[in-house]
């Protein structure tokens, strides 16, 4: 799934081409690309006709388009799912799911979703106290590249929870953004084993980690993300390539960069874990 660093080059993109413009027709084609959208299609389309986009925005991993009357169209890109700006009249792709058309005949909006597990909702826009979010999300936790993160709160957060480190990174309401790629790099460099149990984590530590996954994921970001295959693009259809970047994740078998050893790969919660047994020693279980 795209992560905080593929968010965000995908939001920059929206900003740049459909910030501003009013929406005057929307198109379905296909109704599991708004199945979150309880009121169904017709709802859907109807109330985005006339609607202007203010901005596009995005919280940790999740990204909306926020619109004039206090709602937004929240975007869950799934596995799959791409935010294409295409001029008018170009050739419809393949898995085309949702055309979004403006008032300047310009270049439309289009979301494509190869797998149909992500998909696009109208939600409504609540004060959370320091800025609107869209409802659905308002309990997300801050991300690390994020101006107003507060480190010292984030490392508390992480060690308030009894469960192993990566466990918590990757728990959206204690930090968000962070996914099993940047999980993984970011533990890397901080030194720590994906198994380290949270009260154990030092304060130290905790803000060396949380420093080591901004690092990496703005490394990434500059990068223009990371791409694994052609599932993940920005809004003009391009691939990332921080991938050449990665030090462990993807990496079992071959030689840490720092110290030569070869990386492991284990199981973890249905996907994988990619660490240095050296640099990353495992935590010692406490004697019975």
């Amino acid at each position: 799934m795209p992560e905080l660093p593929e968010v965000e080059v995908v939001r920059a993109g929206l900003q740049a081409h459909v910030a501003g413009r009013v929406i005057t027709r929307v198109e379905v084609l296909h109704p599991r690309a708004i199945r979150r959208h309880a009121l169904g299609p017709e709802d859907f389309t109807g109330r985005l006709a006339g609607a202007r986009v203010e901005a596009a925005r995005r919280r940790g991993k999740y990204l909306w388009l926020e619109l004039s009357d206090k709602e937004a169209i929240l975007a869950h890109l799934g596995m799959s799912g791409q935010m294409l700006v295409q001029p008018d009249g170009a050739p419809d792709e393949k898995h085309l799911r949702v055309r979004v058309r403006f008032d300047d005949e310009g270049p439309e909006l289009r979301f494509v979703d190869q797998r149909t597990f992500g998909g696009l909702a109208l939600a409504d826009l609540v004060d959370t106290g320091s800025e609107l979010l869209p409802a659905p999300i308002a309990h997300i936790a801050r991300d690390p590249m994020d101006a107003a993160f507060d480190p010292a709160q984030a490392v508390r957060a992480l060690r308030s929870r009894r469960t192993e480190v990566k466990r918590a990174l990757l728990d959206q309401t204690l930090v968000s953004g962070v996914g099993n790629i940047y999980a993984d790099e970011a533990l890397w460099r901080a030194r720590l084993h994906w198994s380290r149990p949270t009260e154990k984590l030092t304060n130290a530590q905790g803000t060396a980690l949380l420093a080591a996954a901004a690092d990496v994921m703005g490394e990434a970001l500059r990068a223009g993300g990371t791409s694994f295959d052609a599932l993940y693009v920005n809004v003009n259809g391009q691939s990332g390539y921080f991938d050449r970047s990665l030090d462990v994740y993807g990496q079992a078998d071959r030689p840490c960069a720092r110290c030569g050893t070869a990386i492991v790969r284990e199981p973890f919660m249905n996907r994988s874990s990619y660490f240095c047994p050296r640099c990353q020693p495992r935590p010692r279980r406490p004697r019975a």
